[in-house]
């Protein structure tokens, strides 16, 4: 039989560890959009498939713009919006999602971009882009 302090002790021991993912993935998001609209601006350029171009009658500049305004934003409310943790969580989810065939396209061409200069790392990111989603998801839900 578990003690109700036991159990209240692993609650607590949860909650934390749930808060500093969440507070890292804030972290993570700020930083990287950050980039985006900034200093790596122009490398991340290079992740923007063609096909997302023409869907969207746009260019790369744009959507690299866009996607860092996202960004900066949903780590934002991560942090600022507690009431609204879990419609963000999946939010920071389906972000994750989106971003993909980006990651995908990146990897398949071989293209550098700040802080991805080798195939090995760009590889590594694709099996990273599922943690991050089941991370969001996890540290975001109510018990």
């Amino acid at each position: 039989m578990v003690s109700r302090t036991a159990t209240s002790r692993t609650g607590e021991r949860r909650h934390r560890v749930r808060a500093i993912i969440r507070w890292t993935l804030a972290g993570l998001l700020v930083f990287s959009g950050l980039g985006h609209l900034s200093w790596a601006r122009r490398g991340y350029r290079v992740a923007v498939p063609d096909w997302v171009v023409e869907i969207g009658r746009t260019d790369k500049d744009a959507v690299v713009v866009a996607s860092g305004a996202v960004e900066v934003m949903l780590g934002a409310a991560l942090v600022a919006l507690p009431g609204e943790r879990s419609k963000v969580g999946a939010g920071v989810a389906a972000f994750f999602l989106a971003v993909f065939p980006g990651n995908l396209h990146q990897w398949r061409t071989g293209r550098s971009a700040p802080l991805l200069r080798t195939d090995r790392a760009r590889f590594i990111r694709l099996f990273l882009r599922p943690v991050l989603i089941v991370a969001a998801l996890w540290s975001t839900r109510r018990d």
